[in-house]
């Protein structure tokens, strides 16, 4: 990994445990403030919504800062609240924290993305952005487990302290090791909101919301199809996960390498057309226990191979307004997991089994297919859709 994007990388491990530690520990957070789960989980749509609030308006206001100053400013802002939500007095307060911290989220990585695509050589850009999300996957895999043991152990408060000292780790090697970039004299909040101006973006988003939605309605549901239709154990569901998560840091690597070899566009339509084939594997394979294992491996490396390609796609179809295109990436993420989730939820809500949620997300990876096509065919241009060195302003 190139030293330069190492900070990036602690980044998205910070805010990857922050984001996914809260879903493990709601059941704690809940007996501590007396109430229900349900209304426990609105912490989590707290987080959303402020990722989704986050992303355009800290894009906008840093138009006129470096980029290594804005991403200081953002840590610091996400340190802060992270930390203030372990000594949270009432669920109110943690609502409104959960907001606060997810505020820098999406211009993060927003900002993030495009600093990682100008610090790589030539032809490997996207093998740069994949680095910066590798943090994100190896958060699944190892941070929020172990996170999340840690407080069930002994409280949930050190879950968050936990985050703020990764936080204030991040800030230390940006300080340190993050190069400072300039900022184009034409850099202004109106250069940015151009972005809302771009059908072929807003196309791109929908691709993502739609497409990323059917991994996560598999992914929401992957613990009580591996219990009632794989019948494992509970006991080996945390291995599970463990495997989906790793199967999440290999696609990451591999949809980074995948996009500089060929077409972000050309890559996206191979990586849906192959969740398509993976999620129907999962509805009709998931009761033979071997298979079901080998699959979850790969639906975990499909979910995050796609990355990369969208990615790269928006930043070079962004192209001045790079910045928000990859903040409101983050925003089309997460409407893509409540998306996944409520489909997925829908044959479960209607009486049918756990496999049913893969069938589901079958068909909205049909639906970013379907998308990803269409854009390449109305797109078609090689210098429109290829990836490009901007200039970072």
């Amino acid at each position: 990994m190139n030293k330069y994007i190492f900070p990036l990388t602690l980044g998205g491990l910070g805010i990857g445990t922050t984001e996914f530690v809260i879903m493990g520990l709601l059941p704690d957070v809940a007996a501590s403030f007396a109430v229900s789960i349900p209304k426990a989980g609105y912490l989590i749509s707290a987080y959303a919504l402020g990722v989704v609030v986050g992303a355009p308006l800290l894009v906008g206001i840093s138009t006129k800062y470096n980029p290594k100053k804005t991403l200081l400013a953002l840590m610091a802002i996400f340190t802060l609240f992270n930390a203030l939500s372990g000594l949270a007095p009432n669920f109110n307060s943690l609502m409104v924290l959960r907001f606060l911290s997810g505020l820098p989220h999406g211009a993060f990585f927003g900002i993030g993305a495009v600093v990682a695509s100008q610090l790589a050589r030539e032809g490997k850009q996207a093998q740069s952005i994949s680095m910066m999300f590798l943090g994100l996957t190896v958060a699944n895999l190892a941070m929020v487990p172990l996170v999340t043991l840690i407080g069930q152990a002994m409280s949930w408060r050190f879950a968050f302290g936990i985050v703020g000292i990764i936080g204030a780790i991040t800030m230390f090697f940006i300080h340190k090791w993050l190069p400072d970039q300039q900022v184009s004299e034409n850099s202004s909040v109106k250069e940015e909101l151009q972005f809302f101006k771009s059908g072929k973006a807003w196309l791109i988003l929908l691709i993502t919301a739609v497409g990323f939605g059917g991994l996560f309605a598999w992914f929401s549901y992957v613990a009580p199809l591996s219990i009632h239709v794989s019948r494992f154990s509970p006991s080996f569901v945390p291995y599970i996960m463990l495997l989906a998560g790793f199967g999440m840091v290999v696609g990451n690597i591999l949809g980074g390498i995948m996009a500089d070899k060929i077409r972000p566009d050309k890559a996206a339509i191979l990586l849906f057309l192959l969740q398509v084939i993976i999620l129907l594997a999962v509805f009709f394979f998931s009761d033979n226990q071997y298979f079901s294992l080998v699959l979850t491996f790969l639906c975990g490396l499909l979910a995050m191979a796609v990355s990369s390609p969208i990615n790269m796609l928006m930043i070079s179809t962004a192209k001045d307004s790079a910045r928000m295109g990859a903040a409101f990436m983050q925003a089309a993420f997460n409407v893509a997991n409540s998306l996944g989730a409520y489909f997925g939820g829908l044959p479960l809500a209607h009486g049918l089994g756990f496999n049913y949620p893969s069938l589901a997300g079958a068909l909205m990876a049909l639906g970013g297919l379907g998308l990803s096509v269409f854009f390449m065919l109305k797109y078609k241009s090689a210098d429109e859709a290829s990836p490009v060195r901007m200039v970072l302003h």
